[in-house]
């Protein structure tokens, strides 16, 4: 089973949301998924300040990570934001 850490949209028509979610890679965008991980909301209040627009639990990011899972382009850019891609390469380089 490859799993994915990707985006899945929520929200009214042309004000979406986004959750971050772990999947089978072989599901439906707005399918089955494994874990909530966080909220990306694009539509924020500000480009100057992400962490109102982004929430990610960088515990459970890391977790899947080092299980193996895959993040999509805009999932690897909003944990790098967030600073969970960070902490798991810290953590794969102490090893």
């Amino acid at each position: 089973m490859a799993v994915k850490l990707r985006l899945v949209r929520m929200g009214k028509k042309k004000q979406p949301t986004y959750r971050v979610v772990a999947a089978e890679s072989r599901r439906a965008r707005s399918g089955a998924f494994l874990e909530i991980i966080g909220t990306y909301e694009p539509r924020g209040l500000s480009a100057a300040n992400p962490e109102t627009v982004i929430k990610i639990d960088n515990d459970k990011a890391v977790a899947w990570l080092r299980n193996g899972a895959q993040p999509t382009e805009r999932v690897a850019k909003i944990l790098k934001t967030s600073g969970a891609l960070d902490a798991f390469e810290a953590a794969k380089a102490a090893k």
